[in-house]
């Protein structure tokens, strides 16, 4: 009896892939033609990334998952709360998002805050397969993995809390 796992179809596919490149780069390799290692690298030339692109990316895509309610740890969304007050200040769409890459391939953790009752492992599935396809459609690179990192819920009262406290200060600073 075997205990491994059966592979998904596109663990076989990217398996095939895999081959079929490096069979191609050593029949390359045997003819003396330099060889390409994926879309960014051609026979005419390299196109590098810097990470701040795929942060912006992966940064975008996340946020465009229903659930999300902010990114970034408290200390991140609280500076975030200071800078956004500033006038033509940008919005930091990087917050809450690190990257690792290579030449061909990145990995992507997040950080992100969850609306309550949004289901939290379809929130981060979500959240997994929007950036896979973001950034996979946009650079070229593979993504080997995306961590998802629940840092936060975000209850209803909340918001309430913070609309009664300010409503309070102003009644008591009424002038009578």
């Amino acid at each position: 009896m075997s205990n491994a796992v059966p592979k998904t179809g596109r663990e076989q596919s990217r398996e095939q892939e895999a081959a079929q490149a490096a069979a191609q780069q050593a029949q390359e390799k045997a003819s003396g033609k330099q060889v390409a290692r994926g879309p960014l690298q051609t026979d005419r030339g390299v196109t590098t990334l810097d990470d701040a692109v795929v942060a912006k990316i992966a940064g975008m895509a996340a946020r465009e998952v229903p659930g999300v309610y902010d990114m970034g740890s408290a200390t991140r969304r609280a500076f975030s709360a200071v800078t956004d007050r500033i006038p033509n200040a940008q919005t930091n769409v990087t917050g809450g998002i690190s990257v690792e890459k290579g030449e061909t391939q990145t990995a992507v953790d997040v950080t992100v805050v969850v609306e309550y009752g949004a289901s939290i492992v379809e929130v981060g599935n979500a959240i997994r397969r929007n950036i896979i396809d973001q950034v996979e459609g946009t650079t070229g690179l593979e993504v080997v993995e995306v961590n998802v990192n629940v840092a936060d819920v975000h209850l209803p009262q909340d918001d309430d809390d913070n609309g009664r406290a300010s409503s309070e200060s102003n009644r008591s600073g009424e002038l009578r």
